[in-house]
């Protein structure tokens, strides 16, 4: 797709490379504490939720396959356990997503924030 606007006055119309950080540089951040505590904190975060939900899905799956009367237990009018327990899926869904930003926004983004900014700095 072109346009046949002209470029910005000013512009050589060519667009220019700006200088990023090296390799180097991004080895040298990846090797730095604060990098590893930014890691650190997200992982502390996200591996116990991720397996507590798994835990959690694959204990619905197997209630459903091996727990049929269990979970067609009825607790009012046709709403019966197997129910209950995969709306709560959902829920824990959306808890956990909702609790993972307001841990990124609290957290990693302020440290990831601040590796950036170093790091376009020339830092």
């Amino acid at each position: 797709m072109t346009t046949e606007a002209a470029p910005p006055p000013g512009s050589t119309g060519t667009p220019q490379a700006t200088p990023g950080p090296t390799a180097e540089a991004f080895a040298t951040v990846q090797q730095s504490a604060e990098f590893a505590e930014l890691r650190r904190s997200y992982r502390s975060f996200a591996f116990p939720l991720t397996v507590a939900f798994v835990a959690w899905y694959l204990l619905y799956v197997l209630l459903s396959s091996y727990a049929g009367g269990f979970m067609g237990t009825k607790l009012f009018g046709n709403v019966n356990v197997a129910l209950v327990l995969g709306l709560a899926q959902f829920a824990t869904t959306f808890l956990i997503a909702w609790l993972y930003s307001r841990h990124a926004a609290a957290k990693l983004d302020p440290k990831a924030s601040a590796i950036k900014a170093r790091m376009e700095a020339g830092e």
